[in-house]
This record gives C-alpha cells, sequence and structure tokens, in this order.
C-alpha cells in the first residue's frame, strides 16, 4: 500500500474524491489541490489511465523540514536513487515553493539535481542526465513552511493533456475542467439524450462529453507516462489495465445512444475540433455545424430535451466587458424562449457578466482553469405554456428596461440636439459628440458619424452594482436608435477604462469596416469597431481646422500623428509638405489612406515611422514652419527606449521640436491629460499662448478638461 497525493485544479477537489472512490479506493481525503489517497500499484496506474479530473499523480518518498540547501542536498541523498532509476536514465526535477534561504525554484530544482547525479555517479560511477521532455523520472518537490516534501511523478505529464488535442482555440479551457463541468452538470447520470455547446471553440466540452458516454479512458490515448521509465513499474499489470479499457471503448461505442452538437460561427475554429474529435475517437457521434449561438432556435434542434453546457467568451482585452453583458443577457433570453424542459450549464471566468444573464441559477460552483478563476452557474429552464404568445429575444430585452429608466437619458439627448443643431447646420459638421456623461447615472460618451453613432460607457467603479450598470447601458443602447432615428445595428458600443502602455492601440475586432466622414473640405476615414478610438480624434477639430487655415505654403511637420489627419487638414490648405511621425505601422497606413483620399499622393508628403523623442534627437539639419505635437499622455510602448511621460517629458519633447521650428514658425502642442501644467519655467525662452478655450468647440464645451492646448513660438 502506498500513499499517492493526486493533484487537481482548485475548486473541484470534492468531486475528485468522489471519482477516486467510484475508481475502487477507500481512503480518501480532500485538501487544497488536490487529494490524498491510500493506493496499491495497481490503482495508481488506474487513476492515471481513468480519472477525468487530476493532474498529476504523486507518489511521496519522504517529508522533511530543512534549513537551508545543505539540509535539501543531504534530504535528496537519503532516498536511495538505484531503486527508482537506471545509472543512465534521464530525470527533470519540478521544484515549487521558496524559503528565506532557497529563494529561487530554479536555485532548488538544481540543488535536487545535483544530491541525485551525485549519489548515483559515486555509486556506478555513471550519471544520469537532465531532460525536460519525457524523461524516464520526474522528481517532485514542494516546498512549504520549511518544510519539503519529495516524490515522484508518476503522471509524468499533467493528465488534463489527453493527446486528441494539439490545436485549441483562442481562449482554451483544460480538459479536466470541462470534465468537471459536465460532472457538476449531471451530465453521467443525466438520462437527457442530447448535449448541445453553442459555442464550442476547439470542442473540449462535446469531446469531453462524448468520451464519458462512451466510456473511454480519458489517459487511453497517451504514449507517455512518468512510471514508465520508473524501476518498480509492474508492465503486466498496466498492460491489463490497458487491455480493459480498450474492451470497454468498444462496448461503449457500440451502444452509444446520446446525440453530441457543437457549434461556432467561426468554420476554421471548427475544422480544429473535428480534429480533435476524430484523434479522441468520438467524430462519429458529434455534429459540428457552423451557426451564431445568439440565433439558436427550438426548431433547429432534434426532438426533446437536453443539456446546454457552454463556455462564452468572458473578456481579456479592454473594452470587452460592456458588449460580452449584451451578449450574456442575449444568451438568457435565448435560454428562456427556446430551452423550456432544458438543462443550462454555463462557465464564465468573469462573474459579473453571469449576473446579467436574467436567469436564477439553481446551484453555481467556482472552479479554476489554471490560474484564473471561474463560475458555473447551473440553470433548469422551465417549459414555456403553450398557450402563450411567443415573445421574441429583442422583445425580452426590451421588457427588461422599464420605461422611466431611459427617459431621463432621452430627455438629455434631445435638449442637446437642440442646442447644437444650429452650430451643425452652420459648421457643416456631421461628426460630433452629442453627449458625454451629463448625466451621471449614464456614464457614457456619444458621439455622432454621419448616420452611426459610437457609444464609449467609462468602466463603472467596482462598488456600482453590474446589473444596474448594465440595465442603464441597455437603456441607452436602446434609446440612441430612438431619438436620434437610425437603425439599432448602426450603433457601436465599447467600454472606456484607464489604458495600459499600448492598449489604447489594440485591436478590439477585424471587421474593416470603414466609413469616410467629411470635416471642414476634407475627407477622413473611420472605423468604429476595430480599435478603441475610431481614427479621429473629436475634440481636435478646432485645432485641425487652425492649422488648415495656417498652413498655405508652409512646410508641416505632424509628432504623434496617429492617423495623419491633422495633415491631411494641412495639405488641403495648401501646405508646401507634410511629414508625418508615429510609431504604428498600422495607423501610418491608415495616414495614407486618408491622404490619398483626398488626392495627394506621396513625394511632398512624408511618413515615417519611428518613436518621435527618438526621431526628434536624431534631426539634423531638417527645419519647418508649422509644428503640430499632441502626443499621448503615457507610452511604455515595446517599440519605445524607454517610457513616454507627458507631465514628465513635456519639456524635453518641446526643447526638440523647437529646434527644428524656423523662425516666425508655429508649434501647436497638446495633450489630454487632465491634470497637465506646462513648465513656463524651464521654458522660459518661448513665447507660450494658452489658447484652450479657442480649441473647444460646442460640443464639448461641457467637458473644458478634455485636451489643452498651446502656441509655441521663439521670441522675438
Amino acid at each position: 500500500m502506498m500513499k499517492l497525493f493526486v493533484t487537481c485544479p482548485k475548486g473541484i477537489e470534492p468531486l475528485l474524491a468522489e471519482e477516486l472512490q467510484a475508481l475502487g479506493m477507500e481512503e480518501v481525503k480532500p485538501t487544497a489541490a488536490g487529494v490524498y489517497v491510500e493506493a496499491e500499484l495497481e490503482d495508481a496506474y488506474r487513476i492515471c489511465l481513468w480519472s477525468r479530473l487530476a493532474n498529476r499523480v504523486l507518489l511521496p518518498l519522504c517529508r522533511e523540514p530543512i534549513s537551508d540547501a545543505d539540509s535539501l542536498y543531504a534530504l535528496v541523498q537519503s532516498v536511495n536513487w538505484l531503486e527508482h532509476m537506471r545509472s543512465t536514465a534521464t530525470l527533470a526535477v519540478d521544484f515549487n515553493g521558496t524559503s528565506e534561504q532557497i529563494k529561487n525554484t530554479q536555485f532548488g530544482a538544481q540543488k535536487v539535481k545535483d544530491a541525485i547525479v551525485d549519489q548515483i555517479r559515486k555509486l556506478t560511477g555513471q550519471r544520469p542526465s537532465v531532460q525536460r521532455e519525457r524523461p524516464d523520472l520526474r522528481i517532485n518537490c514542494y516546498l512549504h513552511k520549511g518544510e519539503l516534501t519529495l516524490g515522484i511523478d508518476l503522471s509524468g505529464d499533467s493528465l488534463h493533456r489527453r493527446s486528441y488535442r494539439l490545436q485549441a482555440g483562442g481562449a482554451p479551457m483544460k480538459e479536466n475542467l470541462a470534465a468537471a463541468i459536465l460532472y457538476r452538470a449531471g451530465w453521467l447520470v443525466s438520462e437527457d439524450p442530447l448535449l448541445l455547446d453553442p459555442m464550442c471553440g476547439s470542442g473540449t466540452l462535446v469531446i469531453e462529453a462524448a468520451m464519458m458516454s462512451a466510456d473511454i479512458a480519458p489517459g487511453l490515448s497517451r504514449s507517455y507516462y512518468g512510471f514508465q521509465g520508473w524501476l518498480q513499474h509492474r508492465r503486466e499489470i498496466w498492460n491489463g489495465l490497458l487491455a480493459e479499457a480498450r474492451e470497454r471503448r468498444s462496448e461503449g461505442c457500440a451502444q452509444l445512444d446520446k446525440q453530441f452538437i457543437g457549434r461556432d460561427r467561426d468554420e476554421r475554429v471548427l475544422e480544429i475540433a473535428r480534429q480533435n474529435a476524430e484523434r479522441a475517437g468520438v467524430a462519429d457521434f458529434i455534429r459540428f455545424e457552423v451557426g451564431d449561438a445568439t440565433l439558436l432556435s427550438r426548431d433547429s434542434l432534434p426532438q426533446g430535451s437536453g443539456l446546454l453546457v457552454t463556455n462564452p467568451p468572458y473578456g481579456e482585452r479592454m473594452g470587452d466587458n460592456a458588449q460580452l453583458m449584451f451578449l450574456y443577457r442575449q444568451l438568457g433570453n435565448l435560454f428562456k424562449q427556446e430551452l423550456g424542459g432544458w438543462g443550462v450549464a454555463l462557465y464564465s471566468g468573469n462573474p459579473d457578466l453571469c449576473q446579467v444573464v436574467g436567469l436564477r441559477a439553481d446551484k453555481q460552483y467556482k472552479m479554476y482553469n489554471g490560474a484564473l478563476e471561474g463560475r458555473l452557474m447551473l440553470y433548469s429552464i422551465h417549459q414555456r405554456d403553450p398557450d402563450a404568445e411567443p415573445v421574441s429575444a429583442a422583445q425580452a430585452d426590451a421588457f427588461q428596461v422599464p420605461p422611466e429608466v431611459g427617459e431621463m437619458f432621452a430627455n438629455r439627448l434631445r435638449k442637446n440636439l437642440r442646442q447644437l443643431k444650429k452650430w451643425l447646420k452652420r459648421e457643416q459638421i456631421e461628426c460630433y459628440r452629442l453627449y458625454d456623461a451629463d448625466i451621471p447615472e449614464f456614464a457614457v460618451a456619444v458621439d455622432v458619424y454621419g448616420d452611426r453613432v459610437h457609444v464609449q460607457e467609462y468602466a463603472p467603479p467596482k462598488k456600482v452594482d453590474p446589473v444596474k450598470a448594465f440595465e442603464r447601458l441597455q437603456a441607452v443602447m436602446q434609446v440612441v436608435p430612438q431619438v436620434l432615428e437610425i437603425p439599432a445595428n448602426h450603433v457601436v458600443l465599447k467600454q472606456r477604462s484607464r489604458q495600459k502602455g499600448s492598449q489604447q492601440y489594440e485591436k478590439q475586432s477585424d471587421s474593416q469596416q470603414f466609413l469616410t466622414v467629411h470635416e471642414h473640405g476634407c475627407k477622413l476615414r473611420v472605423n468604429l469597431r476595430d480599435y478603441l478610438d475610431t481614427g479621429l480624434f473629436l475634440d481636435h477639430r478646432p485645432v485641425r481646422h487652425r492649422i488648415q487655415q495656417l498652413a498655405a505654403g508652409k512646410d508641416m511637420l505632424n509628432l504623434f500623428c496617429y492617423t495623419a489627419t491633422a495633415s491631411v487638414h494641412a495639405a488641403v490648405g495648401g501646405a508646401a509638405s507634410t511629414t508625418s511621425v508615429d510609431m504604428s505601422a498600422t495607423y501610418l497606413q491608415w495616414g495614407q489612406r486618408n491622404m490619398s483620399l483626398n488626392g495627394f499622393g506621396e513625394g511632398a508628403h512624408r511618413f515615417i515611422q519611428a518613436d518621435c523623442f527618438k526621431w526628434l534627437k536624431a534631426q539634423r539639419g531638417a527645419s519647418y514652419d508649422l509644428i503640430f505635437m499632441d502626443p499621448p499622455t503615457f507610452s511604455n510602448s515595446k517599440r519605445m527606449d524607454g517610457v513616454l511621460d507627458v507631465q514628465r517629458d513635456h519639456v524635453g519633447l518641446i526643447r526638440l521640436a523647437m529646434k527644428l521650428l524656423r523662425p516666425g514658425g508655429l508649434l501647436i502642442f497638446s495633450n489630454n491629460y487632465r491634470r497637465f501644467q506646462i513648465d513656463r519655467d524651464a521654458l522660459a525662452e518661448f513665447d507660450i499662448a494658452d489658447i484652450t478655450d479657442q480649441t473647444l468647440d460646442p460640443d464639448f464645451k461641457r467637458n473644458s478638461r478634455i485636451h489643452v492646448c498651446f502656441e509655441i513660438r521663439h521670441r522675438q
């Protein structure tokens, strides 16, 4: 009899204990991230072959206090390693934990390896070698509160790797977590004939469910286990278990009477899922279909009830959360309208999203996908009254928001429209800010681009109830198209949070939906969907117009040019040349298309990809009549040598730019840091005029801190 420690993801320890008991083990004791179990060698093999929940099967050899590297070395040498490995075998050491004396896991692993190699070399004159992948023996060390547990990893590699998933989608779920979800959802004891995952990705949930139902051992296709190079391995016992598992697989597949459907919008991901199912031996039982989860209907499914189990996207990028709340609400409506009599198991890495589903969960469980905490929500969907009027998903959404919730917001939109109407008509402006968190409860910015609208939700503080925040946002998305009399699909929603590093410039999607808008005689391309910003900073409209009026016959330099809209205005205003500098190749290409859209080609209008700070330092002999510089508040882009902080670095930037400014020339310097203070003392040799008030059009007068702007000249 041996005492094993079987590890698993946090949150599923009780399930693993039940599974081990079902596999025939009686003495089991759950603890954090695993289960202790009394077992025979055959039991250890059985766990490796049949456990759907375990990560690793560890055989502890000793557990003793250690005080430093020397005592660690001595403890490892107290084990007779020639009882476990050949003198020329390969080994790997996994070391977890630190102490005051052993502060580095790599150092700890090296010390353990040295102790084993030194012992075997002294006894045999030969030495084992280190091999990270598939070693003959994998050593596991865990140091906690000065005590080291030293053992052998009989699994050799994490058991969640079943060998069928060579490729995965964008956010893969570990196979043992998928199995845990299915256990919690009662799939193995369920009489439901159908299992559906409407957002299946690479197919992990449906494949695991099919393997469970077909009685296929999850480890049957694995070609490597840690015990295979262990000297105490008993091949006859292992081979017997393999033969039994193969027989059970044949019988299970022959008797399988359940149906499995995996759907996804992405045909490429579905092809990966099909290949995974083929390797798992369950491709014949799973129907993979291209389809949008939010368009799922009862008519498209086989007759009868079933279990819907899915892991919807839960948002890893800035700006995802608001859009995903609408997806989760749509799913909740769909469940109620189309899946009466079904069970639903929904796993998400963002518990806030689960709160807007609009259903009361029967049970919920905290589970981890690696280090990421998630929540499993189990729902029973009641049958609808067959005589009741059918309700569309759109209508169901509308019922969620009482009319009075959005009326105050609608009234403010109408008021703002009335106030801006004459100015918009007089200036022929089609892109403008209609609303900017005027009412605290509706913390959004509403920007109009012709017949399209860009809504940005300012991320609510954590103390705000996410459900209430979502309901207000839902009201916004209903009111905006009504007040502006445009189709609902012409309104794009994003969430605006504090950016870190280059997140402002990261893609949000890949729609490639560009619109052409007009501003003071310029044609400009905008994209409301793919990036957090649209390609046109509306608050700088007066600055661009000012540049256009000043540019005739001049050489203009545009630093931190973004999509080069200011350069386009200069060219339209008759500039002799423009030079646009930015680090982003994407935005420079966008700027080139803007310039081409207005009939300007290369030659007089240059685009340079560079770190502006570094580029300014390298200039020799170049000079310009008009310079526009609009740096970000903060940037730590990998393409930069260091970190840019506009408050700290503006003096250096301005000095470098002024070296390139010809006598009588003008530098327009702006930024969006709301607490910015220009250092007039450090820049005393220049004439500096604060023109911020002159660069705010009526649509931004309500938010006078949106940017600051200065005109800077050489003293005469």
